[in-house]
């Protein structure tokens, strides 16, 4: 694995995918992908429908100074994978500790992609993070198994607003202690 740096989040490349920083030029792909209902009702914040220019702030936001979350692109490189796969964010929290939210496209689910891009994103640790953190929504069990299969550990239920759904939604809590 390769960690360039650009700006202040690096870009980090794994064997099939890259992770890089969010650019203005991705806003069509994110609009396109985030905007299907099958992605939105299953994150917390993103809006479905989504509404015209929503791709552009949240690219304004992720690339603001002062930032607490770094947003990477899930980009492929290899085969037929390749552009925009989805996004993967590293949220900042206190005393060492982050929190990890992925989302890929469905063109793309089942090819392996979040699970590489966990682990790249893990094998990196651009946060130096001790402890990271992961939830997802009760009924992802693709995503759970992701996290599982990565090394994190269930922690326990809880819930977690969903704009898309307009509603709280119960969530699996997961956890992963770095440097095992």
């Amino acid at each position: 694995m390769e960690i360039v740096r650009f700006d202040t989040q690096p870009v980090i490349r794994g064997a099939r995918l890259t992770l890089r920083p969010v650019s203005m030029s991705d806003a069509g792909a994110i609009a396109l992908y985030a905007g299907d209902q099958r992605v939105a009702e299953w994150t917390r914040s993103i809006p479905h429908p989504m509404p015209p220019g929503a791709a552009e702030a949240f690219i304004r936001q992720v690339q603001a100074p002062e930032r607490s979350e770094d947003v990477w692109v899930i980009e492929g490189h290899e085969g037929g994978l390749r552009g925009v796969l989805g996004l993967m964010g590293l949220e900042r929290m206190d005393r060492g500790q982050s929190e990890i939210k992925y989302w890929v496209a469905p063109q793309f689910w089942r090819a392996g992609i979040a699970s590489e891009a966990v682990m790249t994103l893990i094998g990196a640790n651009p946060h130096h993070a001790r402890t990271i953190f992961a939830e997802v929504f009760q009924g992802n069990h693709a995503s759970a198994r992701v996290l599982s299969h990565a090394g994190f550990d269930y922690l326990g239920d809880a819930e977690a607003y969903s704009v898309a759904r307009n509603s709280r939604v119960a969530t699996w809590t997961y956890l992963r202690r770095m440097g095992r």
